[in-house]
């Protein structure tokens, strides 16, 4: 079985360049444009949808990530231009974080409010 997240965005075009310029996503489906009422994204072994339908009433969903290196992700998205002032509260939205449940964390919210929790295990 597999899951594949469905987020809901206001902008696609805003939402497929923090995903694809700043994360690592691509776009999977050839057809898929930033008009597209639904674009498939892809890394790696994970999937993602971005969806404008109105239907799609819900805002704010949270996915957890697993990586290897936590650190030198949120350096290299950073370097690409990651903003993280509107979380200037959240340490965990600042850079990665020790949990006190034994995972190093960092976590990404777009405009939509959906979050993406990059996860690595700590030995």
């Amino acid at each position: 079985m597999q899951f594949i997240p469905l987020f809901k965005v206001r902008d696609m075009w805003e939402a497929i360049r923090h995903y694809t310029g700043i994360l690592d996503f691509a776009m999977t489906c050839p057809g898929d444009t930033a008009d597209s009422p639904v674009v498939d994204l892809g890394h790696e072994h994970t999937e993602l949808q971005l969806t404008t339908y109105e239907s799609e009433r819900l805002f704010g969903s949270v996915v957890n990530i697993w990586v290897p290196d936590v650190d030198t992700l949120f350096a290299r998205f950073i370097s690409r231009g990651l903003d993280t002032s509107a979380k200037a509260n959240s340490p965990v939205h600042q850079g990665p974080v020790d949990q006190t449940w034994g995972r190093r964390e960092f976590y990404v919210t777009d405009a939509d409010g959906n979050t993406l929790r990059f996860c690595q295990n700590i030995h």
